[in-house]
Order: structure tokens, then C-alpha cells, then sequence
């Protein structure tokens, strides 16, 4: 097929280079030419440059790899030059707050897939692109109000030529509900314990390979997080009341020397764990 990747960072820039390798042949776009010719020189692309409407008239599906709050703006721009038939789709992390604007934004004859590839790294841009990121990893397919069997199936079928290991389809809002839980809270968890810390040199010499593990993500896109809390602020907040009690939890088994509390407590996130690995 021919796919148009708009946005060349980590995700869009990881998708080109995968895509390219299953024998697609894909038109990059990004804001300068430096990113354009590092992704040719890579071999990611088969052509590429900064306007976005040279490349849709060919295109058979267009990855708005962008931030969430420029998906819909995008759409809008791209629509007077897409053929019918095309297939587009995203890679933003959240959907219930960009859902009514994007298909407000479809032109007739165009279908968007909501998706969501659950793989990346905390570095941006192009330099720290790499298709393996993406082999393996789950993909998550969130249908539109009027999105066909057709399209979805063009957008699973290319995230099966990428490698992704586990496509599952969810709807808007439980997609919302899941991620809080299994990607923000982890990243608001991180940033919190790097910013407890007093940054002493001390602290410094004692960190082990538990805070390393631990901590990895708060290295973070702050331009992009910030959004994407914004965006799912309501499922964020309750998956950080949730946690919270669970800290209260430890909290009191700790002021009363509950030893029991503990154990019972350390079991149960033992058996959990093993649980989520398993599946």
C-alpha cells in the first residue's frame, strides 16, 4: 500500500521504518527537512517533506502520528486533497476527547481508525526511532461511530505487518479508563518519586537498579504528558485515589507493626503480578 506518516518522532518515525520493511511504500512528512532527509538516509521512507497535502492525493492510508490536540486540525487540513476511500488514523494516547472533533472533521468518503500502538520510548524525535520497539507490543483499535469493518481491518492488518503481537478493539472510553491505569498513573508515579527525592549526591551513590527500573519514565515529554493527563484527567484522578489507598494501606500496617498486614499485602501483589506476566 502507500502510507503517508505525518509526524517523524518516535512513534511515527518507528511506523515508517516498519512499514517500509513490510514492502509498503511510505511518504514521510515532518516540520524540516533535516528530519525528512535522516529518515531517507535510514531508508524509512521513499519520499518525504514538509507539506503534508503533497502526499496525501497518493496516499491509500495517512498515520496522523501528531500530538492528540492536532489530529483534528490535521484532518481538516489534509481533506480537500484525500481520494475516497482512504483509510486514516492516529497513534494518540488518549480518544474520548478528541473523538467528536475528529469525526466532525471527516470529509465524506474517508474513514478514520482510532488506534493506539502501546510502545515507544521516552527520548523524542527521529534519532531514537527504531522499528523493534514495535515488535511484540499491543495495539489498540478503538472504532469510530461510522467506522466500517473494511478500514478497521486495513489498520489491523498493518499493525500486524509491524510486528505488533496483540490487537485488541475497545471502545472510546474504556480505552480511556484502561490507559490512566496502565500508562499514566505509572508515569505520575515516577515523576513523583524522582521529585521526592533531595537530589543529594548521596542519594546519587545509593540508587540500584530497583529506582533505575522504577524511575526510567519520568524521563518524559512534558508538551505531551501534560496533554494527555489534561485530556484523561478524570480516569487519572481515580487511578491515583486508587493507588493512594493502597499506600494508605501500607502506610498504617507500618504505623501499627502489622507484620501479618504486610505479608498479606506483599502476597497478593506477588500473585497479581505473576498474573498480568502470565497473560
Amino acid at each position: 500500500m502507500k502510507i503517508e506518516v505525518i509526524g517523524l518522532g518516535v512513534v511515527g518515525g518507528s511506523y515508517a521504518g516498519a512499514l517500509t520493511a513490510a514492502g509498503h511504500t511510505v511518504y514521510g512528512v515532518a516540520r524540516n527537512e533535516t528530519t525528512i532527509a535522516k529518515a531517507k538516509s535510514r531508508g524509512m521512507i521513499a519520499d518525504g517533506g514538509t507539506d503534508a497535502a503533497a502526499f496525501a492525493p497518493l496516499a491509500d492510508v495517512v498515520v496522523i502520528a501528531l500530538y492528540p490536540g492536532q489530529v483534528a486540525a490535521q484532518l481538516r487540513a489534509l481533506a480537500p486533497y484525500l481520494r475516497k476511500g482512504t483509510v486514516v488514523t492516529d497513534v494518540a494516547g488518549i480518544k474520548s476527547v478528541i473523538r467528536d472533533e475528529v469525526e466532525a472533521s471527516l470529509p465524506d468518503g474517508i474513514e478514520f481508525v482510532f488506534a493506539h500502538p502501546m510502545a515507544g520510548r521516552e527520548k523524542r524525535g527521529i534519532d531514537y526511532a527504531d522499528p523493534s520497539v514495535l515488535k511484540g507490543a499491543n495495539f489498540i483499535v478503538v472504532p469510530g461511530a461510522k467506522t466500517s469493518p473494511r478500514a478497521v481491518q486495513v489498520v489491523r492488518d498493518l499493525a500486524e505487518d509491524m510486528g505488533f503481537a496483540h490487537i485488541m478493539t475497545v471502545s472510546a472510553e474504556r480505552h480511556d479508563e484502561i490507559i490512566a491505569f496502565v500508562s499514566q498513573l505509572p508515569h505520575a508515579i515516577a515523576v513523583a518519586l524522582v521529585n521526592s527525592d533531595e537530589e543529594s549526591a548521596e542519594t546519587e551513590k545509593f540508587i540500584g537498579d530497583s529506582f533505575r527500573d522504577l524511575t526510567r519514565i519520568a524521563s518524559i515529554n512534558e508538551t505531551l504528558w501534560s496533554e494527555l493527563f489534561l485530556g484523561n484527567r478524570a480516569n487519572l484522578i481515580r487511578s491515583i485515589e486508587d493507588f493512594e489507598a493502597q499506600l494508605d494501606e501500607i502506610k498504617d500496617a507500618l504505623q501499627r507493626g502489622d507484620k501479618d498486614k504486610l505479608e498479606s499485602l506483599f502476597r497478593s501483589s506477588t500473585e497479581r503480578r505473576n498474573r498480568y506476566v502470565k497473560r
